[in-house]
Parts: C-alpha cells; structure tokens; sequence
C-alpha cells in the first residue's frame, strides 16, 4: 500500500476506484476515545436516545438484520452489557456517534483525513456518520447491505469481513436493491452459504480494514476475543444518483412495470436519474413552503432521529 502521512487511513489512493471493495490499514487502534473505558460512557449518553442496537451471540449470518435485535434482544441493561463483554454473549453497536460532541470530533478528525484523496474521484462528501460496534466472542454481524460508503476499521480483537462488490447480482439482485433504496426493506435479501466463494474475505486485526462502496453486501464474524470496530460512512454525489436512480426504479416495480437490469443501461438509468431529480426538487419546494421537514442527504453530518 502507498503510504499517506497526512491521512489515518491508508490504502493504494492511486488506484482507488470508490465502487470497489478495498483492503485499507489505518493508525487510529490507540486512539483515547476508541478505548472501552471511553465507550462505556459514550453507551450511557446514546442510552437514552436510543442509539444503541444489540442482539445475542444466537443471531448468525442468515438472520435477518434487521430484525435481529427483536428475534435475539439482550435482556441485561446496554451499559452493563458492554462493560461486560468479554463475557456477555452480544453484539452491540452504538449508532449515530457524530450526535456526540466529543465523537463528532472523532468522526471529523477521521473523515477530514481522507476527504482530499476521496474527492478527487468521488466528490461531494456529506452525511458523515460514525458507528462503534463492541461485540463479545464469536458474535456475528448478520448479511446486509447499507446506503454509505464506509471505511469499517478494526481497533482490538480479530475479525473475519466478507463483503461482496455492490453491482454483484449473484447475491443481492437488482430487485432487492431497488427496493431497499426505495423503501429501506432489506427483505429479499438474503444469506446462502454459497455466498462465501464469491466474497472478498478480509481477516482483521487492529490497524487493519476494509473500504466498502454503498451497497456493498457484507458479513461480518467475531474470532475468539471480544472485538471494537468502528465505521466512517458518508455519501458523495454518486451514492445520491445511485441511490435515486435506484429508489425510482423501486416505485416503477411496484406500479407492475417491467424495469430492465440495473447493469449496462446507462441511458434508461441517465433519464431515470434527470426525471426522478427534478420531480424531487418540485416536490421538497412543496415542502418547505408548508413547513414540513425535508431530509437533505447533502447535509454535513448523518441525521439521527431525536438529535
């Protein structure tokens, strides 16, 4: 990898491509605010907004993530569970952290590092958001895709990260990602053991990660420690078109209309794109002009219900 000073994480810049998965190494393991003592009081702060988000060690790689909480809940209190984790047998993430002042910071100081070598081929970073996952010994981050890109980073323990290109219809198909871009259902999404083969398989230690693009199907296994990792995410100008494009391509399906493949159809996604653009910036004026809120996906900072 092509070192750069000026930045906390550190891939091949030269060669980086903003839809392709990316091994990356990086040197914030032994940062303060990354440290449990920390994050035991960073998890007593999002408590009560309801931003931490736990399941069991029962959940695994086909369980529906995001029913997983529901179908495996952690009966102990959050807080005493992660100050116990070595032997609680749970997953946790704690969401949402750029709400926090002091994790803000945090997310900034990180984000701020990559942003001139992310702009120069993937402009229009926004929506900056930071999520710290503390997990017990082999817990298991069910199958899933999410909206942002992100660096997903290893800070202790070990981990073994599958993750799969985000144009990769073997398994996540068109379909289902029209229709998580258009209604956030990850429903028809979903694990087959076949998937393994066809994954890129990432075994991290601290220091080490992975960048992966939005939409990137991902499978994340605990080793025999208790583990912290943490995601940098955000969305540029491509994940925005991607995600409109794919949103409308959604609605069109549930009108009965037979949409082509998302694949190689550049002028039938161009106008998607243009129509469903200009339709919104109508329908927010609508908005603000009566007063209702309007989410801004270009806003700076991630938004998190109650922030």
């Amino acid at each position: 990898m092509l070192s750069n000073p000026a930045s906390l994480i550190e891939l091949d810049w030269a060669h980086f491509d903003p839809w392709a998965v990316m091994p990356v190494t990086h040197r914030i393991s032994d940062h303060p605010r990354l440290q449990i003592e920390e994050l035991v009081e960073l998890a007593k702060r999002l408590e009560s907004k309801g931003r931490i988000r736990a399941h069991t060690n029962a959940a695994e790689a086909g369980t529906s993530f995001s029913n997983a909480p529901d179908l495996h809940p952690v009966k102990q209190p959050l807080v005493r569970t992660m100050e116990h984790i070595a032997a609680a047998q749970a997953w946790m993430s704690l969401l949402n952290v750029q709400t926090d002042p002091i994790y803000r910071e945090l997310v900034d100081e990180v984000l701020d590092s990559v942003q001139p070598n992310v702009e120069l081929k993937d402009p229009g970073m926004s929506y900056r958001g930071g999520w710290i996952f503390v997990s017990s010994p082999k817990t298991v981050t069910p199958f899933h895709v999410d909206k942002e890109h992100n660096f997903i980073l290893q800070i202790k323990g070990q981990k073994t990260i599958y993750v799969w290109e985000p144009d990769d219809v073997r398994v996540v198909s068109d379909r289902a990602r029209d229709r998580f871009h258009s209604r956030h259902d990850r429903s028809l999404i979903t694990w087959r053991e076949e998937f393994r083969k066809l994954a890129h398989c990432f075994k991290v230690g601290p220091g080490q990660g992975a960048y992966m693009p939005s939409t990137s199907p991902h499978l994340v296994e605990v080793g025999d420690e208790p583990s912290i990792t943490v995601s940098f995410t955000y969305y540029t100008d491509s994940t925005r078109r991607d995600s409109l494009i794919h949103k409308i391509r959604g609605r069109l399906s549930e009108l009965g209309l037979d949409i082509p493949s998302a694949q190689g159809k550049g002028v039938f996604n161009n106008g998607l794109y243009f129509g469903a653009r200009a339709a919104r910036a109508a329908t927010r004026a609508v908005y603000r002009a009566t007063g209702r809120r309007v989410g801004e996906e270009n806003a700076v900072y991630a938004r998190a219900e109650n922030a």
